[in-house]
């Protein structure tokens, strides 16, 4: 049963959503998805080609994902016996696991505000219009969310390319056991980040539509009609 509360009142009218802020709107959501899918469901591997004597040429694994705790990855051994006993275990090196994260659940708290900010414009945009407090509350949360998607985007564009160095072929001087008399080890190869690269384009799409939906909802408030006022009155006076 649905609550009388949230019926009273209710005017269903979709034509909002091509209006300019309920089309932004909709856009933030489906960037908000995108840079949520593009992070959150990222998987990859790196894989050295290992010799060492009695095995010759072993390619060893590393898988990893999201939230990218990269410490926490070992590298698969190149044989049951770990190359005579000179081979130990090897992890990546990082933690990125909080720049990813913030990304990624700021992307998902921006999704569920924009379902319900489409819920308010659709269902009741008269009382929306009507009532000052509630644009007023809009520009304060989209200028803080345009901040937040400033701030997350760039902190995990750092992340990323700490992300590519620490999967990349720079690992093999760190790794002691390649190191070992009578081992050898080449990077082979690293599952392709550019989806992740797409997820740092989203990010900064969605702080320039956040950025272009502050001016929008300013629009609609008390504050720009009162600066209107003010820099007309000078002329008003002569």
């Amino acid at each position: 049963m649905v609550p009388p509360l949230i019926v009273v009142g209710l005017r269903m009218d979709f034509s909002v959503v091509l209006e300019p802020l309920g089309f932004v709107k909709v856009l933030e959501w489906l960037f908000a998805v995108f840079a949520f899918a593009t992070c959150g469901g990222f998987q990859g591997e790196t894989a050295l080609l290992v010799s060492c004597e009695g095995v010759v040429n072993k390619t060893i694994t590393a898988a990893f994902a999201y939230p990218f705790r990269l410490n926490t990855v070992v590298f698969s051994a190149p044989d049951p016996k770990g190359c005579g006993g000179t081979w130990t275990d090897v992890y990546l090196m990082g933690d990125f696991s909080s720049s990813a994260q913030f990304f990624v659940t700021l992307a998902a708290l921006v999704f569920l505000y924009c379902v319900t900010a489409l819920v308010v414009y659709v269902g009741y945009y008269h009382v929306y219009q009507e009532n000052n407090k509630f644009p007023l509350t809009d520009l304060a949360i989209s200028v803080l969310t345009a901040f937040l998607w400033l701030l997350s985007t760039f902190v995990w564009a750092k992340a990323l390319a700490d992300i590519k160095v620490s999967t990349g072929a720079s690992i093999i001087p760190g790794i002691e056991s390649c190191k070992a008399p009578g081992t050898t080890c080449h990077f082979l190869s690293v599952t392709s980040m550019g989806v992740l690269n797409v997820s740092v384009v989203f990010g900064l799409l969605n702080v320039v539509l956040w950025a272009g939906n502050v001016w929008l909802i300013y629009k609609d408030t008390n504050l720009h009609n009162q600066w209107n006022r003010i820099s007309e009155s000078p002329t008003e006076r002569v």
